[in-house]
């Protein structure tokens, strides 16, 4: 070979270095992605606003880091969630509100919070200045549109204020808020982090939230079956980690963090779900969480829920007891990496 077209041993030392320099990132991410397990979260819903933190955790490497391929399973009117994560084919889910849980524990079907995503529920009664509801009273004598998921809600509501269903006339609809606007009822429900379709209503509209009426439900809480919780506490404390990192940053950078949530899922229109995030991130964090960090809880707040529903008679099978309900075990094991932020 001549020497112009020879390799010198000095070049291929360069080369052989420089493809070393390389390496270890290479070898760090083949070993990550070796080393990921795929955990899916099933919903109760098709994926909206409520999985901003999710979109974020998943687009930052927030649950790579932990080892974790999240996979978040749409839900809908024909799913039932909680069954599916019972039976051990999915490892976590969300319900839409707390008592999802507490009548799957009535019923002995062996699901647990481990966190929740919403300190205080957005559900709420509006009505409008020329007939208001501000306080449980003002409803007797009204004509009350709820949807029919949510009559025990209202049942609760009423209960808690010692008012008698006879008192209000209750009429069931839909999720359009025109029933309101139109005169078929005097106070429509829905959730205050709808703000699409809050709109139509004006900025004059009165809300009466369930929660300050006495009610205090939580949102959106993460569940999990008793077996995981015991064989698999790391993952579901790297899950709850990765998505607080995932919450808290959609909290300082909302507008990218809505970009992230809109690459996930392009059905959803960007704008309309900004407003929405905006709204809903007043209730993913306050004064307990600053204190306690992302995703906490009052098991207080557990207990005196158990106590309403069982007055109300929704636990057919007899009330649970609130260790078959929650478990704080999985925060405790998260604490250090859920950023405390109010």
């Amino acid at each position: 070979m001549k020497d112009g077209t020879r390799l010198s041993r000095r070049t291929v030392l360069k080369a052989s270095l420089a493809g070393l320099a390389m390496t270890p990132g290479w070898a760090r991410f083949a070993h990550a992605q070796h080393k990921t397990t795929t955990v899916n979260l099933q919903l109760g819903w098709l994926a909206n606003n409520n999985q901003l933190g999710e979109a974020c955790a998943k687009n930052l490497g927030y649950y790579e880091e932990e080892g974790i391929n999240l996979v978040i399973q749409p839900g809908g009117p024909n799913i039932d969630g909680v069954a599916v994560v019972a039976s051990g084919r999915h490892e976590i889910g969300q319900v839409s509100s707390s008592p999802s849980l507490m009548l799957a524990a009535s019923q002995k079907i062996p699901v647990k919070c481990i966190a929740v995503g919403a300190q205080e529920h957005p559900y709420a009664y509006f009505s409008l200045p020329k007939n208001p509801v501000r306080t449980p009273q003002d409803l007797v004598g009204k004509k009350v549109g709820i949807q029919a998921t949510a009559r025990v809600l209202l049942n609760a509501l009423l209960k808690k204020h010692n008012i008698s269903e006879k008192d209000l006339q209750i009429v069931v609809i839909g999720s359009d808020m025109s029933p309101l606007l139109t005169g078929q009822v005097d106070v429509v429900s829905g959730w205050l982090t709808n703000t699409t379709a809050l709109k139509p209503l004006g900025p004059d509209r009165i809300d009466l939230r369930l929660w300050d009426a006495g009610v205090r439900l939580y949102a959106l809480p993460y569940y999990s079956t008793q077996s995981l919780i015991e064989k698999k506490p790391d993952m579901l404390a790297g899950f709850l980690r990765a998505t607080a990192k995932g919450w808290a940053y959609a909290r300082a950078n909302t507008d990218k963090a809505v970009d992230f949530l809109v690459k996930e899922y392009p059905n959803l229109v960007r704008n309309d779900e900004l407003e929405a995030s905006q709204s809903f991130l007043k209730f993913a964090f306050n004064g307990a969480t600053k204190a306690n960090g992302w995703g906490t809880f009052d098991k207080g707040v557990w207990q005196e829920q158990i106590g309403l529903y069982d007055e109300l008679k929704q636990f057919t099978a007899g009330a649970p007891k609130l260790d078959d309900v929650v478990t704080t075990a999985i925060l405790e094991k998260s604490a250090d990496g859920r950023p405390k932020i109010g």
